[in-house]
């Protein structure tokens, strides 16, 4: 016999921390500082129709908790040159850069992934950027010897 877990949600509102817009996960008392915290965060990020949260299941109770972000809940932490150009997110998860996917808005790199924009982080950003290059007042990026320009999209 399959139970059912009992859920406790906690709305975004309620939630007691929140992700900045570098990528960082604060509360009232500042930015986290201890890195198994806040990798345990970043690998739980899950989204569902109501949006992003956390979960852990505990003693038969499912507690979710969504979260606030301050631009986007998902960001590239880690460029990975191979044969292929690897982006490796927040949540751990490893995704292909399509470079068609690339835009630029308010300074910040952004790549879409399935209707997500996902962030470059300011260490991802530094990684790729020995690959982009200004193009008269467009920026573009040298893929396999093929160059692709950069969108810019206003909000």
């Amino acid at each position: 016999m399959i139970t059912e877990l009992k859920e406790i949600v906690i709305k975004k509102e309620d939630a007691v921390f929140w992700l900045d817009k570098s990528g960082c996960w604060r509360n009232d008392g500042g930015k986290f500082r201890k890195k198994k915290i806040i990798d345990l965060f970043h690998q739980s990020i899950a989204k569902d129709d109501d949006g992003y949260f956390l979960s852990q299941e505990k003693e038969g109770i499912l507690e979710k908790v969504y979260f606030r972000f301050e631009d986007t809940a998902l960001f590239i932490f880690a460029v990975i040159f191979n044969d292929d150009i690897i982006l490796k997110l927040n949540t751990g998860n490893h995704l292909t850069l399509n470079p068609a996917n690339l835009f630029v808005m308010d300074d910040n790199l952004y790549v879409t992934h399935e209707d997500e924009h996902i962030k470059f982080s300011e260490r991802s950003l530094m990684q790729i950027s020995s690959i982009i290059e200004e193009n008269g007042d467009r920026l573009v990026i040298n893929v396999s010897g093929k160059k692709f320009s950069i969108v810019e999209k206003t909000e």
